[in-house]
């Protein structure tokens, strides 16, 4: 099974490229914003837990999103593998997803981490802002603000996974269908 964990900056282009994975080998998406919405919608007693947290505005506990995880993997059997998107972003979480993928004899086989300038970032989403009219896509501080979130929050997952050799740079600039190259020849070297 091919378990891959999607990183990098927002504006990297995760969204864009997942998408290709997914089609280029048969994977499933699995996006933690996409299970949470889908939780709720269901009632499940995890998304009416999770809810519950979010509606006092407080982060869902990473022991509900695991649930949540572990209850998809369980009902995709048959599947080739998965592409982890928005999950994990902090250490304790990469641990907990391990924890529960080495339970079942799939761990994580790569994180693809798409590198990418600030700057770029910066302009990738402002623009997507223009097109999307998403207000924390319109301002520039905010934009920055997010970026920094990202470089102290979650860019130390690539410590966790680097002494693991799990760890794989992939350069985000160009053009779409050169990084997708790039992706496609880590993930065949897997």
């Amino acid at each position: 099974m091919l378990n891959l964990v999607l990183f990098g900056p927002p504006g990297a282009g995760k969204g864009t490229q997942a998408e290709f994975l997914i089609k280029s080998f048969g994977l499933d998406h699995l996006s933690t914003g996409d299970l949470l919405r889908s939780e709720f919608a269901a009632g499940t007693k995890l998304g009416l837990e999770a809810k519950s947290f979010m509606e006092k505005g407080e982060l869902v506990p990473d022991s509900v999103v695991i649930g949540m995880i572990k209850s998809k993997l369980e009902n995709s059997t048959g599947s080739k593998g998965f592409i982890f998107d928005g999950f994990p972003r902090t250490v304790d979480q990469a641990k907990a997803l391990d924890d529960l993928l080495n339970e079942n004899n799939t761990p994580i086989s790569g994180m693809l981490s798409l590198e990418v300038d600030k700057q770029e970032l910066i302009n990738r989403l402002l623009n997507r802002g223009k097109d999307s009219g998403r207000a924390d896509d319109q301002n520039q501080s905010i934009i920055e603000n997010r970026i920094n979130v990202y470089n102290e929050k979650t860019l130390p997952l690539i410590q966790y996974y680097k002494p693991q050799n799990k760890h794989f740079g992939i350069k985000g600039m160009g053009s779409v269908e050169d990084i997708a190259g790039r992706l496609k020849s880590v993930v065949e070297g897997l």
